[in-house]
């Protein structure tokens, strides 16, 4: 009686091992516009975590901007996001329990501009509206550096920033009406700077003064602790999908050329033409903790980027 007892007291927590066992795996990815992003759709269309995890159901967001990805990865609706380092930084700082796994992209990014009396950043006047994704985007944070180092003060445009996606802020800048110049990213960097008048007055790598990690994948600590095999296969993935468009540009284009309003030889040029690499590593995240601690965009460092950083 007793054994008949105990057994049916363990059925309960028995029967709930089995459905966890059964439950199926999933994840929850953010990510945002732009061809520094196309591994991930390249992953997408391939279904590559799919095969690297057997069974598991991969949910894609796409989201607008960086506080956007944090709101909802702070709700508990994203386990992954991807952006840059600088927005995850503040993040962190805030108390979001999160880290950097992997990285996803280097890009050309930079200031363009439509006046033809704005040759550099100390031509841009206190009238000039200047259109990036938000305050404490990567592009906020190099355009901070450049000011710091050109004109001695960090904060010089902060009064002059305009938040828009990149789409939104290539159409006011074409326009020539609502700004003076944008922060921006590929393909739209590649697009604006096509048409005749726009040129580019700040370069991202001369900003940063070396090479950084345009776009990095952020995990919360909750996914990361418990999922390190699909952190793995997420980085795999990346990987071949980088190597894929490298090596596979025109089959590339066909999966990408849904996401852009651009013609197909346009695509392929942006994507062969060097500007972009595709890769796992992480670049600058000592440079932007330093800046950024220095200059009040968060508070603390790290004492080891174990702290921040799966390897």
């Amino acid at each position: 009686m007793r054994f008949l007892m105990i057994c049916l007291l363990f059925i309960p927590f028995l029967t709930n091992c089995t459905n966890h066992k059964q439950d199926q795996p999933s994840v929850t990815i953010a990510e945002q516009y732009g061809l520094a992003y196309a591994p991930l759709q390249i992953m997408k269309v391939r279904k590559l975590i799919e095969k690297k995890v057997p069974g598991i159901k991969v949910n894609w967001i796409k989201l607008g901007n960086t506080a956007a990805i944090r709101e909802a990865v702070l709700g508990g609706k994203v386990d992954i996001g991807f952006m840059g380092i600088p927005p995850f930084l503040i993040g962190w700082d805030k108390g979001m329990e999160w880290k950097i796994f992997t990285g996803l992209s280097e890009a050309k990014i930079g200031l363009v501009t439509w006046k033809d009396n704005i040759n550099s950043l100390a031509d841009l006047k206190p009238e000039d509206r200047i259109a990036l994704p938000q305050p404490g985007s990567i592009q906020h944070i190099l355009l901070s550096m450049a000011a710091e180092k050109y004109l001695g003060k960090s904060d010089y445009f902060d009064n002059q920033l305009v938040s828009m996606k990149h789409p939104d802020g290539m159409n006011a800048l074409l326009s020539k009406r609502d700004v003076s110049a944008h922060f921006t990213s590929p393909p739209y960097i590649m697009m604006e700077l096509s048409q005749p008048g726009m040129k580019l007055i700040l370069d991202g790598k001369e900003a940063m003064g070396g090479d950084f990690t345009f776009i990095a994948g952020m995990v919360t600590d909750r996914f990361s602790n418990t999922n390190p095999e699909i952190l793995s296969a997420i980085r795999s993935a990346i990987t071949e999908s980088g190597s894929f468009i490298e090596n596979n540009p025109d089959k590339a284009v066909e999966i990408l050329k849904d996401n852009y309003s651009i013609s197909e030889s346009s695509l392929l040029s942006y994507l062969t033409e060097g500007s972009l690499v595709y890769s796992t590593e992480i670049k600058g995240l000592q440079k932007f903790l330093t800046f950024m601690k220095a200059k009040g965009y968060i508070d603390k460092i790290p004492e080891n980027l174990n702290e921040i950083l799966i390897k």
